[in-house]
C-alpha cells in the first residue's frame, strides 16, 4: 500500500479505539461493564445488533459469494423478519423482566442447573469457535493479497479491539460499533459507486444490471426444493426462521445487545428496525458482487484470485502447467469483452434477437472460463494438496487493490478491520458474561463484591481474546467463510432455541428430560453434519424440533413431576 493508504488505514483505526476507550469510562460493576446501565435507545441497539451480525466476513465474502453464486445467497435472511416479530413478542418481555445478565440465567429458574450449564457450554463452545473463524477470515486474506505475515495479522486484527473492549466493557463496544457502522458503509458505497464508474464509458448502470440479469447472477428466487440445496425459498424461510429465532434469541453476543435497552419498548424498536433493514442491506452488499461479476466481462480478470497461491505455485515444477492455463482464460478474456460489448450494443439497440444471441455466447464462454478455473485449482491441488483451491473470499478485496485509487485502498482495509472489530469485539463481551455469570459466580464464588466481578470480568474478556486469537491460528481451508461461520451456528443453534422454546412454551416439561433430549438432540445434529443428509440451514429445524420431541418422550418415560414454576426468577 502506498503512504496515503496507511495514513487512512492508522488514523481511522487509532480514532475507532481512541473513541472506544473515551465512551467507554467510567465502569462500576457488572451491569454497567455488561449491560451499560441498560441505557441504550434504540437506534443504538440497532447498529450494535448490525455491526455484531455483519462481520468482515459479511463484506468480504459477500460480494465474492454473488459473483461466483450469484445473489440467491440472500433468501437466507428471509426467515429473519418473521423470527424478529416473535423475539419482541416472547423473549424480550420475559428477559427484561427478569433483568437478566445472560439468556441462560433465565434456564435455572425454569429448569434446573445443569440445564443452564449446558446451554452456556454449548454458547462458548459454539462462538468461541466462530469468533475465531471472524479474526481468521480477514486476516487470511489481508495477508495472502498484502503479504502480510498471517500470525502478526491475527494478533494485530484480534489484540488491538481488546483495549477498548476490556476496558469499556458493553457501552465501548455499542458506540464503537454506532462510529464503524456509518465508515464502513460509506466505504462500500463508494466501492460500489467506482465499479460501475471504472465500466467502459458506453456501459451504464442500467446496461451492467441487464447485463449480470442475462447471466443469471441476479437470480434471487429459487423455488425449486432440494434437502441439499443450500440457498432456495424454502431453507430461506423455514431454516433461516429458525437459525435467526437462535441467533438472535438465544446467542449472548445477540442478546447483550437487546438487554442494554433502557425500556421494553426501545429493544423491541431495535429488533424490529433490525428485521426492517438486514435483507436490504445483505441485498446491496450482494449487489457490489453481481456488478463486480459484470467488470471483469470487460477487463481481464486472474483465473485465480488469490495471488498469493497462484505465486507459490509459479515456484514448483507446474509452474508451466498453470501458465497454460491462464493463457488460455487470457485469450478467453478478450473473446468475452468483444461479446459482452455487442451484448450492450444490442441492448441500446433494443435488438431482442442480437441480445440473446450473444447471451447464449456469453453463457457459453462463462462455462468454458470456469472449466479452466477448474483445471487452474487441479494444477495448485498437484503443486500443493493442502492449498485452500476457493477464491471467493479473495474476489472484492482484489478488486479493492487492483482497481482503487490511492487512499480509499487504505480506507477499505480499515473498513475490513472495523467490520471484523464489531463482531469480534460484541463476541467477547459475550463469552466473558456468560462465563462470569453462569458459570464463575454461579459455581464458584456467589457473594465477592461489584469490584471484584467487575476485574474478574476484564480479565475473562482479555483470556477469550487470547483464546480466540490462538483459534485463528490454527483455522485453515474452511472454504467459502461466510458460510463457514453460519455453518458453525447451525450445528449448535437449533438444540439451544429447542431449549428455550420447551422453557417458554411447554410449562409441563422438566429438567432433567430437556437436559437429555438436548444432548441427544445436539448428538444427532452432528451425525446429520457429517453424513451431509440436509443442507446446513435444516440443521436448526432438526435442532430445535429434536429437542421438543425428546423432552416430550423422556418426560413421559421419566414420570417427572412438574416443577413449579410462577416467575423464573435469575440465580446468578
Amino acid at each position: 500500500m502506498s503512504a496515503p493508504d496507511w495514513i487512512v488505514l492508522i488514523v481511522t483505526l487509532a480514532g475507532i479505539i481512541i473513541y472506544g476507550l473515551i465512551r467507554g469510562r467510567g465502569q462500576r460493576s457488572m451491569d454497567s461493564y455488561y449491560l451499560g446501565n441498560r441505557s441504550m435507545p434504540w437506534y443504538v441497539i440497532l447498529l450494535s445488533i448490525i455491526g455484531t451480525q455483519a462481520s468482515a466476513v459479511t463484506f468480504l465474502s459477500g460480494p465474492g459469494q454473488a459473483y461466483t453464486d450469484g445473489m440467491r445467497f440472500v433468501q437466507y435472511y428471509f426467515g429473519l423478519p418473521l423470527a424478529m416479530v416473535v423475539l419482541c413478542v416472547t423473549f424480550v418481555p420475559i428477559f427484561h423482566k427478569l433483568k437478566v445478565f445472560t439468556a441462560y440465567e433465565f434456564l435455572e429458574g425454569r429448569f434446573d442447573v445443569k440445564t443452564r450449564a449446558l446451554t452456556s457450554f454449548l454458547f462458548l463452545l459454539q462462538r468461541g469457535l466462530s469468533t475465531g473463524i471472524s479474526i481468521y477470515a480477514p486476516s487470511i486474506i489481508l495477508s495472502s493479497l498484502l503479504g502480510w505475515n498471517i500470525y502478526l495479522t491475527n494478533i494485530v486484527m484480534g489484540g488491538l479491539l481488546i483495549i477498548y473492549t476490556v476496558v469499556g466493557g458493553t457501552k465501548a463496544v455499542a458506540y464503537t460499533q454506532k462510529q464503524q457502522f456509518f465508515i464502513i458503509f460509506a466505504g462500500m458505497f463508494i466501492a460500489g459507486y467506482l465499479v460501475v464508474k471504472l465500466l467502459p464509458s458506453n456501459v451504464s448502470f442500467s446496461d451492467a444490471l441487464h447485463v449480470s440479469g442475462k447471466l443469471g447472477k441476479l437470480d434471487v428466487i429459487v423455488t425449486d426444493f432440494h434437502w441439499k440445496d443450500k440457498y432456495n425459498i424454502w431453507s430461506g424461510i423455514i431454516g433461516g426462521f429458525f437459525l435467526a429465532l437462535s441467533y438472535f434469541g438465544t446467542d449472548q453476543s445477540q442478546v447483550g445487545r437487546y438487554l442494554t435497552g433502557r425500556s421494553i419498548a426501545e429493544s423491541r424498536t431495535g429488533l424490529l428496525m433490525n428485521g426492517f433493514v438486514k435483507v436490504p442491506m445483505q441485498f446491496l452488499i450482494l449487489l457490489i458482487g453481481a456488478l463486480l461479476f459484470v467488470f471483469y466481462q470487460f477487463y481481464e480478470s486472474p483465473v485465480l484470485f488469490n495471488k498469493a497461491q497462484i505465486e507459490e505455485v509459479y515456484k514448483t515444477p507446474y509452474a508451466n502447467d498453470l501458465r497454460q492455463v491462464q493463457g488460455q482464460y487470457n485469450q478467453l478474456s478478450l473473446e468475452k469483452q468483444r461479446q459482452v460489448q455487442n451484448m450492450v450494443l444490442a441492448m441500446h439497440e433494443k435488438n431482442t434477437a442480437e441480445v440473446n444471441h450473444w447471451t447464449t455466447v456469453l453463457k457459453k464462454s462463462q462455462a468454458e472460463s470456469k472449466q479452466l478455473r477448474t483445471e487452474a485449482q487441479q494444477v495448485i491441488k498437484k503443486a500443493d494438496p493442502l492449498a485452500d483451491t476457493n477464491d471467493t473470499n479473495y474476489i472484492f478485496l482484489y478488486y479493492v487493490l487492483n482497481k482503487l485509487p490511492e487512499g480509499l485502498i487504505g480506507l477499505l482495509i480499515a473498513i475490513i478491520f472495523l467490520a471484523a472489530w464489531g463482531s469480534i469485539a460484541a463476541a467477547l463481551n459475550a463469552l466473558s458474561s456468560t462465563t462470569i455469570v453462569d458459570i464463575y459466580k454461579r459455581l464458584f464464588k456467589q457473594d465477592a463484591s461489584d469490584k471484584h466481578y467487575l476485574n474478574v470480568s476484564r480479565w475473562c474478556t482479555l483470556g477469550w481474546g487470547i483464546f480466540c486469537i490462538l483459534v485463528a491460528q490454527f483455522a485453515h481451508r474452511m472454504g467459502s467463510l461466510i458460510e463457514a461461520v453460519n455453518i458453525l451456528g447451525s450445528i449448535f443453534y437449533g438444540t439451544i432455541l429447542g431449549v428455550f422454546i420447551v422453557a417458554f412454551y411447554l410449562k409441563k416439561l422438566n429438567g432433567t428430560p430437556v437436559f437429555l433430549s438436548a444432548l441427544i438432540t445436539e448428538a444427532i445434529v452432528i451425525i446429520v453434519y457429517i453424513l451431509n443428509i440436509v443442507s446446513f440451514l435444516w440443521l436448526n429445524v432438526i435442532g430445535c424440533l429434536g429437542v421438543v420431541l425428546f423432552a416430550l418422550i423422556l418426560q413421559g418415560l421419566l414420570g417427572e413431576k412438574k416443577k413449579v414454576v410462577e416467575s423464573a426468577e435469575p440465580l446468578v
